[in-house]
């Protein structure tokens, strides 16, 4: 009885044994999964659903094969962009926030946004418009920029969400809205098809002569959010000019060619090579923050507008765009104010954008291409952003 009572107490010895073995391995299970599903910052949806201006905010996710995107309707925002990287990693290459509130308190109000009425600037916010005078409120220096105070990264768009891997974002600006005439239609589209490319498509109608620019403000790291400086991205522009500007980074109406110049990347330079050369232009961006003038280099039928690579990740971005102009920026306004979704903060210069477009100023530049809508006509432009692994 002795000895059973022995063997008893082994064999249920050896049964816990295994069993703590066995919970050790499904720990084990269970914290790889998390370490893995780590590398993609978590956005909780209860953090974005929310009322502003009276409307409903939420979070909204599109995906296709090897690309996944999330976005917010308050300002229209790519939040967030996974792609794959070496060993097909996914990494996510735009910075953003966690939370609407987030996006709402930031100090830096462009973060993924889709901008308008007019993305860039307008010299002192005034211009003249079939012999009247429009005044947009000023909130870069003496400039407006991006659409005035509340242009279209501050308000809450619709939403139509038509399948898994796209999403379509509507407003109506109403006329006199941020002093721009006309009630302004704007349906803009993002989808994500299978060979990793975002696709933007920016739709837009009046019933009153106005002015129109539209764009997307993403700010990319193509090495991950959070992963540091973006100095060593290397960066080819498909441009043989640019609008040189003034002091408060208004173009000056000249184009002046790049060559011989610390603008000039129709070859590879890596972004940080040259920034620190003594050049007024970069004295008055803080750095790279000016429009290229495309030079009609052709692929999909559009202008081929620029390619950068992450130089650890290995991810290279391939710009395509109906679009005459490029602006370049280096991030030289970042100051570690805000926190993003990895929780890394927006230190200087560890994000750049490059926004398809027409030129800043062109309601007050005669030379430039016209930004002017009519009543009847249609305003329509698409840009592709190209993911591949170098």
């Amino acid at each position: 009885m002795k000895n059973i009572k022995i063997a008893a107490v082994v064999v249920l010895a050896l049964f816990q044994f295994s069993c703590k073995d066995s919970k050790k391995e499904v720990h084990t299970k269970e914290t790889a999964e998390i370490a893995t599903d780590s590398v993609q910052p978590v956005l909780e949806t209860k953090n974005f659903d929310t009322i502003i201006d009276g409307k409903k905010v939420s979070l909204y996710w599109i995906e296709n094969k090897g690309i996944k995107a999330a976005f917010t309707n308050y300002g229209g925002r790519l939040i967030g962009l996974w792609v794959a990287g070496k060993n097909g990693k996914q990494t996510d290459v735009v910075v953003g926030m966690n939370s609407a509130k987030g996006f709402k308190t930031s100090t830096e109000p462009y973060f993924g946004a889709t901008i308008g009425r007019v993305g860039n600037r307008i010299a002192k916010g005034q211009f003249t418009l079939e012999g009247k005078h429009y005044q947009v409120p000023v909130n870069n220096g003496k400039n407006a920029l991006h659409g005035g105070i509340k242009g279209f990264q501050d308000v809450v768009w619709d939403v139509d969400k038509t399948n898994e891997n796209t999403l379509v974002f509507n407003y109506t600006s109403p006329d006199g809205e941020q002093g721009f005439p006309g009630n302004l239609k704007v349906k803009v589209t993002y989808t994500l098809e299978a060979d990793q490319t975002v696709k933007m498509e920016y739709e837009a109608t009046t019933d009153k002569t106005t002015v129109v620019n539209l764009t997307n403000h993403a700010f990319f790291n193509l090495n991950g959010e959070g992963s540091g400086t973006i100095l060593k991205h290397e960066l080819q522009i498909y441009a043989n000019e640019f609008t040189p500007v003034d002091e408060g980074l208004i173009p000056t109406g000249q184009l002046k060619p790049v060559a011989n110049t610390v603008f000039d990347f129709t070859s590879k330079h890596t972004i940080g090579e040259r920034i620190e050369t003594k050049d007024e232009q970069l004295k008055f961006g803080k750095g790279y923050d000016h429009n290229y003038v495309l030079n009609g280099t052709k692929q999909r039928g559009m202008n081929h507008a620029a390619t950068i690579s992450g130089d650890k990740s290995g991810i290279t971005l391939d710009i395509y765009t109906q679009e005459p102009g490029l602006q370049f920026y280096s991030g030289n306004f970042m100051q570690s104010k805000n926190t993003f979704k990895s929780g890394a903060k927006d230190d200087f210069r560890t994000a750049f954008a490059l926004e398809t477009q027409h030129f800043p100023d062109a309601p007050n530049q005669p030379k430039f291409a016209s930004i002017v809508l009519k009543p009847g006509q249609k305003y329509h432009t698409v840009s592709y952003y190209q993911f591949s692994v170098k």
